[in-house]
């Protein structure tokens, strides 16, 4: 049987109007309860998953995990307990930071607690509405960050294309951290070699799971990475179009539908 169930948030689990299906969270109690892991696999920080575990039953959990931060953070859930961290130079931060300025982006600087913007335009507000705090900046630096540990740098745009020119414009300096897309409107920069599928193979190898008896579920790029590396890598029926060659499954249903529900009845419960 499947022991670690890794399932993006934003467009894979957490519907349109920022709930989980019943269903959903039915199918989740009953996989825990068999005592598999489902660990949220989130481009945000730690701390903005409480309330998606309070729904889960899975809050101030012992042995129970979230990877964030793309793969740059893995914590406990008990007392977001921190148990690996990959993050970005401050010289790199800055430099992203002062590029971004040349582009109609909105620029988020994350740290361990905070994610700060830079040219908070209100559709970001709203599309970021209960899922992260963000602390809005206005200087053309971020000196007053030097010192922190700093996780990731994003850009936000709603044009795909204008996102992958921006891509080829930072290749400079970008060729030795990795880049990924999500939410269909963030290109994201994180240490070389942070992803989701390494923050998963981590967490396998911390927990002594083979990585064939994994699920990873996902919708987009930034998702990609752990549905190769997991036993079985799911794509949830909006995933993006390009990306769906590449996993072992697409549901039928999108995150609407209860597609995260459709893999664990098929793969875990119909399985005993």
């Amino acid at each position: 049987m499947y022991k670690i169930i890794a399932c993006d948030l934003d467009e894979t689990l957490i519907r349109t109007d920022r709930t989980i299906s019943k269903e959903d969270k039915k199918a989740i109690q009953k996989a825990t309860s068999l005592g598999v892991k489902f660990v949220p696999a989130t481009g945000r920080g730690f701390n903005t998953v409480d309330e998606t575990l309070k729904e889960l039953g899975l809050y101030e959990k012992e042995n129970e995990y979230v990877i964030s931060y793309n793969g740059g953070a893995i914590t406990e859930n008990k007392g977001n307990k921190l148990l690996h961290f990959k993050g970005i130079p401050f010289e790199l931060a800055q430099e992203l930071y002062k590029r971004g300025l040349n582009y109609d982006v909105c620029i988020h600087v994350y740290t361990k607690t905070n994610v700060y913007a830079y040219n908070y335009l209100q559709e970001e507000i709203d599309y970021l509405a209960g899922r992260m705090e963000v602390t809005e900046i206005f200087d053309d630096n971020i000196d007053f960050l030097k010192g922190q540990d700093i996780v990731k740098c994003l850009y936000m745009n709603t044009d795909y294309s204008y996102l992958n020119k921006i891509e080829e414009d930072l290749k400079d300096i970008t060729k030795n951290i990795d880049v990924s897309y999500s939410s269909n409107r963030y290109i994201e920069f994180n240490h070389q070699g942070v992803s989701k599928g390494s923050g998963l193979k981590s967490l396998a190898k911390l927990l002594g799971v083979d990585i064939a008896d994994t699920i990873a579920i996902g919708d987009n790029f930034n998702d990609l990475s752990m549905i190769k590396a997991a036993g079985l890598g799911v794509g949830v029926q909006n995933t993006v179009e390009s990306m769906k060659k590449e996993c072992d499954v697409i549901t039928k249903a999108t995150y609407n539908e209860n597609a995260v529900a459709e893999i664990i009845n098929k793969y875990i419960l119909n399985s005993l």
